[in-house]
Order: C-alpha cells, then sequence, then structure tokens
C-alpha cells in the first residue's frame, strides 16, 4: 500500500507544528515568529501627549544602587519594561540591545525589571546584551505609569510621552531612529 504524496505532507505539517510545543526548537521559532511579526512603533500625535511632571522615581541599578529618574529631565529617555521569563520580552530585546548601542551616550535608557538579580545576570550574560538594567522598586512612586512587560516609553526633552507600546515592537528601524534623532535635534 503506498502512501499519498499529500498524506506524507499532513505528517510532515503536523509534527513541525508539535515541534513548536515540545522541543527547544519551538521556543526559539517562536521568538523568531514574534520578531518577524512585531510591528513598528508609532508616535502620539502633538495634542494627545501625556506630560510628566514628577521626575522623582526611584529605581535600582544594576549593581542593587538606588539611583533617581530625575537626571532625565530635559533628556530624551527610552522606557522599556521587560521580564527574563515573557517570550515577547525575550524577542524584542535583541531591537533593544541594536537601538542601544545606535544611541547610548545620546538618549537615556532605562531597561526596567522587577525580577531578583541573579536571574537577570546569567539572562543577560547568555545572551550577550550590555545594555543598563534598572530595576523596578515595587510599590514606590513612578514618573511614568508601570506597563506590563513589553512596554514601553520614548519621552522627549520636554517630558512629554512621545511613544507608548504595549506588546512586542521592532525599536532596530530608521522609523525609530529617525524619531530619537529628531528629538534630539529638538531644542
Amino acid at each position: 500500500m503506498a502512501i499519498k504524496k499529500k498524506t506524507v505532507l499532513n505528517i510532515l505539517l503536523i509534527a513541525f507544528i508539535l515541534s513548536f510545543f515540545v522541543t527547544p526548537m519551538g521556543y526559539h521559532g517562536k521568538i523568531l515568529l514574534n520578531r518577524i511579526f512585531s510591528g513598528t512603533p508609532s508616535e502620539i500625535p502633538i495634542g494627545k501627549r501625556k506630560h510628566i511632571t514628577d521626575y522623582d522615581w526611584r529605581l535600582k541599578d544594576a549593581d542593587w544602587n538606588i539611583i533617581n529618574f530625575s537626571p532625565s529631565r530635559g533628556k530624551v529617555t527610552f522606557v522599556n519594561f521587560w521580564a527574563s521569563w515573557s517570550l515577547p520580552s525575550d524577542a524584542q530585546l535583541k531591537s533593544i540591545q541594536s537601538l542601544y548601542d545606535q544611541f547610548k551616550g545620546k538618549v537615556d535608557f532605562y531597561i526596567i525589571t522587577n525580577e531578583e538579580q541573579a536571574p537577570v545576570r546569567a539572562y543577560m550574560e547568555k545572551n550577550e546584551y550590555n545594555f543598563p538594567v534598572t530595576y523596578l522598586i515595587i510599590g514606590d512612586k513612578s514618573a511614568l505609569p508601570v506597563l506590563q512587560p513589553p512596554g514601553t516609553y520614548i519621552v522627549d526633552k520636554k517630558g512629554f510621552v512621545v511613544a507608548e507600546e504595549h506588546g512586542i515592537k521592532d525599536w532596530d528601524n530608521t522609523t525609530v531612529f529617525n524619531l530619537l534623532q529628531k528629538l534630539l535635534n529638538e531644542k
């Protein structure tokens, strides 16, 4: 009894789909699919932008020292909430690393998690990320509403939220680079 070509193809398709649920390849496949289908962040129209009035926001740096958000007043700022266990966060951090490489020293970056230090350090080393990790102090007031990971803000020099994104976005593209450059050039 010969197996039909259509049956073989159906079996292969089912095996491929199942591999996404039961093998390590599935995790990496999901990361790839998230990256492929992530959208480009969009700029909020000027009249609809929220304004930060209080920059007094305590956070912890990678060495667990208390820092404050207030030095970012008057600067273009990128704020991202992430978690190492979140697949969409994992999928977008590569593009955030590229954005950081392009704009470090020009834009203030707050890549914020509420996790413990040890798993975050292991995650950063494993993925060879070197953007600055900031830790949320749970229960403290914040300058911006804390978003579920992955969630991101871009703030201009005057304290207006120029972008607010919920979910995975592609931060490594010319639209974002042009937006940040435009914000940096504003007086």
